[in-house]
């Protein structure tokens, strides 16, 4: 199982080094991670294999993860028209996607409110 963490940072410099300092002390690797500024803060999601060694990493360097959950991560080809044919399959199962984003090793993250259609839709176990 893939677990996307959501952090809330300051937008300042040296805020996303503390978070990934945090989590490389605690010996986790990050596999992928996206942040969207929002004035004073940002929104950092990262995609970890286990959440608890993060949380206490992150509990002891005072950040707080604000929303964890279950994702689908999909291994595809670096090509043209993968995340086309993706989406075309979520789509057509009528799954709404609310998380997108690219991991390490050629992969692709999905989050939907619906996890077990876009499960069903991915081919996924």
């Amino acid at each position: 199982m893939a677990v996307d963490l959501t952090i809330q940072i300051e937008n300042t410099p040296g805020a996303l080094a503390q978070v990934a300092a945090a989590i490389s002390d605690a010996g986790v690797n990050i596999a992928a991670a996206t942040c969207i500024g929002l004035g004073a803060t940002a929104e950092l999601h990262i995609l970890v294999p286990r959440a608890e060694p993060v949380k206490h990493a992150l509990a002891i360097s005072h950040l707080a993860i604000t929303h964890e959950r279950e994702v689908v991560v999909v291994d595809v080809e670096d090509r043209p028209g993968v995340l086309a044919d993706l989406t075309r399959k979520i789509a057509r199962a009528s799954v709404d996607l609310d998380l997108v984003y690219v991991a390490t090793q050629n992969r692709v993250v999905f989050g939907s409110p619906d996890l077990a259609g876009l499960k069903a839709a991915l081919g996924a176990a």
